[in-house]
């Protein structure tokens, strides 16, 4: 009987939150803050503006499209949409309260134990019923816990299996119980059937595939933990965080390759086998002898000499990397050994995070910043200050090789009380040879140059024509260097040109049309918003729910996440970001299309940010459309060349992990910009004749 009651706390989390719907009933159903707070706080300006939808506009194409994955749900058809409200009967559960309803077992079908138990927890349980009229909540006799197909468990013809049920009804008031999704190599959170209207409760699920106040996230659990009772926790004293024998300790297998393998070949870097222990074996697989390295047979060793829970027991902190999967047995062990979880697994929504603050019962980080921190160890002279870590955008984004100053940095000058210099360096794109006085780029040169606050004016010339002769460039009152650019490819335009020694960078495409009026009041408006992109062509991007992926749009609407480089201030700090963060794969696929560089420049910016760019006046036309068709400026003529944006978009989301761009609404106009008042007192007056 007690084993049998071991699995009921498993499903009364599952369930928790379902009853919390059925009493509260239909009006007053809505997802609690966990910030709630009697008392009101300031509210915090580095928070992007997000922007405003009229509730007469929730539900219109445009609205749906700019979602992101993970709230897509809230807004397209089928289970993506599913919540309590929409996908979920209460009438059910009307007149006979709560009760759940086991399908008996069909002939044949084998059951796991685990399954069984969590099975046999719920039919011993104050909510079962064995009457399906009675029923509130129909759970499966269909064992769906394993459904790798390279596991002994792994249940096949599932999808014919389900869709035969009669009570099945897609999905509707069904909980689906999972710990285990895809195979080798890829291990996805397919399940292998469609799952319909049922909520899934579910270990290791991303957040892009979490479905908010429907799905929930379970801990992923050995078959040797137990589900209830078992040893008491290890927290003694009350001291929180514990202070014991390590600090970090980690006890795992290290994946030669494929998934998971990337934070796990790192740990070996910070071990020190004093307060910090993080041991790997290599014992992994039938086949790990095929894969092993030159550490293989040292860690294996140095493994064996120390016991987990002793381990466990007698650290502050202890490690919970991603394996295979996002979720890990390591979470639970280290809770029940009142041990703080240092977790790495990103995009892993965690178990019960709908009701549970983890932020204050875990140290949640980037996977990424494992080897930060070792490169600070290895380069003690370039490593991060403790304001670079503990400030947005933090340690990942902040290079301490670009200054030692935190002041030469954008997103500190705020904390730091440090205004931008009052001049810009001007950097014109240039892919055309000069074959005649009236091509836009010598226009451009002596609008820019006019500007008060233009400092000089760097012509990188990225043409496949020899450098001209210095006297084919118009004679301007500030200095033009003309530089060769590097391999002619487009991410030259973004290198750290020693060159530029002004805060602020114009970037400028040759055929781009501005007047020094206009030059000038983004100049201004960039000295608000140094950590910004300010400029005038803005795009925008979207979630296409036919085709399930990002979208790219020119469309003139209300609102833009980008603004192109064509005719754009920004830091110079993102020149060195750009070069030196991105991975060169991305930067290889830009030069390789001669397109995207734009595109990934606002990806950066915005992730650094978490802010959007910044639109100034209304201006639509900035191309000089007389351009001859043989140059390379062309290209946005280029049917292909809106596609290749296309798959930009998804290539540079994937690997940033998320979509970092933010919509916004706002443009900045020059005071008393089209009112009705003399054209005197305007300061940029020319503006409104454009």
């Amino acid at each position: 009987m007690q084993a049998k009651k071991r699995y009921l706390i498993l499903f009364s989390a599952g369930v928790c939150l379902i009853l919390l719907f059925y009493l509260q009933g239909p009006a007053s159903r809505r997802t609690p803050n966990r910030g709630d707070d009697p008392h009101p706080h300031w509210p915090h300006f580095s928070d992007p503006l997000r922007a405003f939808i009229p509730w007469d506009q929730t539900e219109t194409e445009d609205y749906n499209v700019r979602v992101s994955p993970r709230h897509k749900r809230d807004d397209n058809s089928g289970a993506y949409k599913c919540r309590m409200d929409s996908c979920f009967d209460f009438s059910l559960c009307g007149s006979n309260g709560f009760k759940v309803y086991v399908y008996p077992q069909q002939k044949g079908e084998k059951i796991s134990e685990s399954y069984r138990n969590i099975l046999s927890s719920i039919e011993s349980s104050r909510f079962y019923t064995s009457d399906p009229g009675q029923a509130c909540l129909f759970v499966l006799n269909l064992d769906t816990l394993d459904r790798d197909q390279l596991s002994p468990q792994y249940v096949h013809n599932l999808k014919t299996k389900i869709q035969n049920l009669n009570l099945w009804n897609n999905g509707r008031n069904h909980l689906i119980f999972n710990l285990y999704s895809g195979t080798w190599p890829d291990y996805t959170e397919d399940l292998g059937f469609e799952i319909g209207q049922a909520m899934l409760a579910k270990a290791s699920i991303s957040t892009e595939n979490f479905r908010p106040d429907f799905d929930i996230s379970i801990p992923l659990f050995s078959k040797d933990h137990p589900r209830t009772g078992g040893d008491r926790g290890y927290l003694k004293y009350n001291t929180i965080p514990p202070f014991r024998k390590y600090v970090l300790v980690f006890k795992g297998k290290r994946y030669l390759t494929g998934i998971g393998s990337d934070t796990r070949n790192a740990l070996h870097h910070v071990h020190n086998a004093e307060d910090v222990v993080l041991l790997t074996t290599c014992k992994h697989g039938k086949d790990w002898q095929k894969h092993k390295d030159a550490r293989c047979d040292k860690d294996n060793a140095e493994y064996d000499r120390y016991d987990y829970k002793e381990m466990l027991h007698n650290s502050t902190f202890c490690l919970v990397p991603r394996g295979r999967r996002l979720g890990s047995f390591r979470f639970l062990e280290a809770l029940q050994a009142a041990c703080v979880p240092v977790m790495l697994s990103n995009g892993w929504e965690l178990p019960f995070s709908e009701i549970i603050d983890w932020h204050t019962a875990a140290v949640i980080g980037d996977e990424r910043l494992l080897l930060q921190i070792i490169q600070d160890r290895v380069l003690q002279h370039n490593a991060r200050s403790t304001l670079m870590w503990n400030r947005l955008p933090g340690g990942l984004f902040t290079l301490p090789q670009f200054s030692s100053y935190l002041g030469d940095f954008p997103f500190f000058y705020s904390v730091l009380g440090v205004k931008p210099q009052q001049k810009f360096t001007a950097v014109i794109h240039a892919v055309t040879p000069l074959v005649s006085q009236s091509q836009p780029i010598f226009k451009l040169l002596v609008a820019v140059a006019k500007s008060q606050y233009c400092a000089q004016i760097i012509v990188l010339w990225n043409c496949d024509k020899p450098l001209p002769a210095k006297h084919r460039w118009p004679a301007t009152s500030v200095p033009v260097i003309v530089i060769e650019g590097e391999s002619k490819v487009m991410s030259s335009r973004f290198l750290p040109y020693d060159n530029i020694r002004t805060d602020a960078v114009l970037s400028l495409d040759e055929d781009t049309v501005l007047s020094t009026t206009e030059v000038d009041f983004a100049f201004t408006v960039w000295q608000i918003f140094p950590e910004r992109i300010v400029g005038y062509p803005a795009r925008s991007h979207f979630w296409d729910s036919n085709k399930e992926r990002w979208g790219y749009t020119s469309k003139w609407t209300n609102d833009y996440s980008m603004v192109l480089t064509g005719a754009a201030f920004y830091h110079r700090y993102y020149n060195y970001l750009y070069t030196q963060y991105l991975p060169g794969s991305l930067k290889s696929m830009v030069d390789q299309l001669s397109n995207c560089e734009d595109i990934l420049m606002n990806f950066l910016v915005s992730a650094v940010t978490k802010m959007p760019p910044i639109k100034v006046t209304q201006k639509k036309q900035y191309k000089e459309t007389m351009m001859g068709q043989t140059s390379r400026a062309s290209r946005w003529a280029d049917p292909d060349h809106f596609a290749q944006r296309q798959m930009c978009m998804n290539k540079f989301a994937s690997w940033f992990g998320t979509m970092p761009l933010v919509h916004s609404q706002m443009r900045l106009d020059p005071v008393l910009f089209k009112d009705q008042v003399s054209i005197l007192r305007k300061k940029y007056r020319d503006i409104e004749r454009l």
